[in-house]
């Protein structure tokens, strides 16, 4: 269900979300890693390959069972209202919805806009299956993609242990306790799966998970891959050692001491959100 509906294609030139927002166009912005909504120049939803969607977040997460959400496509179909449905028959209040949404939203828009992720074409007049749930300014969205991106590079600044599968190590004494949500995320680290694999496996947001990844990896819980060649001049190669010599939480930059749980700030910033727009 990842795919747009009523597409009328367009490509041009430096296209941008704030461009389109600027042009309070309505469509959805093709990106290499995923797609953004717009509609009358606000994102109403997104969507990548790397993030689970709305309805894996709901189902697997334990809010809804596969079969109310079989019911509630089967009912609206492919012409969108899926969310309505959902409130309307009573399986998800308002906020819930608006809550996941958010979520759902701002998950897929750090990798459809993040790093390594260009803008390929407009299709103009798409719109999601989904429906109108809360629309969001592309100002405050491209912010927030910029400020979790800062964050995962202030935890453990290599990328690549957000795409290669989890390899698990063995830290010495030193090294920090595992939350019981890191646990989770370790007792699906097998050497195979990815951390976009365990997110969806657990049905969380892709970005909450890398936030936890990283941090076992600057831990020494989990394994760092050496990159192929430098991805950034004059970043050194991650150390190879144990969780004991990594760098202390302090050193990291105050962005980890702020956001020390990914859970509870999500809320905090989604409640700002929704109280800006109404």
């Amino acid at each position: 269900m990842s795919m747009p509906r009523r597409a009328g294609g367009r490509t041009g030139h430096a296209l941008s979300l704030t461009g389109l927002a600027a042009e309070r166009a309505s469509g959805a912005l093709l990106c290499d890693a995923g797609t953004v909504y717009l509609r009358d120049g606000q994102v109403v939803h997104a969507e990548s390959p790397v993030a689970p969607g709305i309805e894996v977040l709901l189902t697997t997460g334990g809010r809804l069972t596969a079969d109310n959400w079989r019911e509630a496509v089967g009912r609206t179909g492919p012409d969108g209202g899926v969310g309505r449905f959902l409130v309307d028959s009573g399986r998800l209040s308002d906020a819930e919805l608006e809550i996941c949404h958010l979520g759902a939203l701002f998950d897929a828009a750090y990798f459809a806009l993040g790093h390594g992720s260009g803008p390929r074409g407009f299709q103009r007049g798409a719109a999601h299956w989904l429906g109108p749930v809360r629309a969001v300014g592309a100002v405050a969205v491209e912010r927030e993609t910029r400020r979790r991106g800062k964050l995962l590079d202030s935890l453990w600044p290599y990328p690549r242990v957000d795409t290669e599968p989890v390899v698990l190590r063995r830290p010495d004494g030193r090294a920090p306790a595992v939350t019981p949500r890191q646990r989770a995320v370790l007792a699906l680290a097998d050497g195979v799966r990815t951390p976009a694999r365990i997110a969806r496996e657990l049905g969380r947001p892709a970005f909450h998970t890398l936030i936890d990844i990283r941090r076992l990896a600057a831990a020494g819980h989990v394994a760092t891959p050496r990159p192929a060649g430098p991805e950034h001049p004059g970043r050194p190669d991650p150390p190879a050692r144990s969780g004991a010599s990594a760098p202390p939480a302090a050193d990291r930059g105050p962005a980890a001491a702020v956001f020390t749980d990914p859970d509870i700030d999500l809320l905090r910033r989604l409640r700002d959100a929704l109280e800006a727009t109404l």
